[in-house]
């Protein structure tokens, strides 16, 4: 096996809330990329590059915390979505990839945004959907919602927060 370091890490943030007759509502929490850098205005997840010799799983929470505030305070549970996204990035004129994650919060969390975003809100998965430009950002939504939300599904996806399968 010869695996390849993805450049990017997306890290996507959601939490459950319940409804008076304890029906799970899972929420999607959107930033919005800040003026002066590249796609300005895009409703996104965290993303961010890895750094040398850095550990895949914990560049994802790296950018979390620095994005966000969120740490391991804050977080449920994190998951590995089994998706690797490429894209053509014009700026690099080459293919980038991207591991994509999951977290899971309290559901009382907020966020503490970095100079990177100037806005946040937290969206029901299917105006998240409807929100996000990208097709692999909805797919990554579809995975929380299909996979994440379900206890019995998502244990096969968790991870602990040193990156490593958790046990079942």
């Amino acid at each position: 096996m010869s695996p390849f370091r993805p450049d990017l890490v997306d890290c996507w943030i959601y939490r459950v809330t319940l409804s008076a007759r304890d029906v799970p509502h899972p929420e999607i929490l959107l930033i919005r990329r800040a003026p002066g850098r590249i796609l300005p205005g895009l409703w996104q997840c965290v993303s961010g590059s890895l750094e040398p010799g850095e550990r895949i799983a914990a560049g994802a929470l790296r950018e979390l915390a620095e994005e966000t505030g969120f740490g391991p305070s804050d977080i449920e549970a994190f998951y590995d979505l089994d998706l690797v996204n490429q894209f053509h990035e014009p700026s690099v004129d080459g293919i980038v990839t991207a591991a994509v994650f999951a977290v899971r919060l309290r559901a009382d969390a907020e966020p503490t945004l970095s100079q990177e975003h100037d806005g946040a809100r937290w969206l029901p998965v299917d105006d998240a959907h409807a929100e996000v430009i990208w097709p692999s950002y909805r797919t990554a939504i579809e995975r929380i919602r299909d996979d994440l939300v379900d206890p019995e599904r998502s244990a096969w996806f968790e991870l602990t927060l040193e990156g490593e399968r958790k046990p079942r």
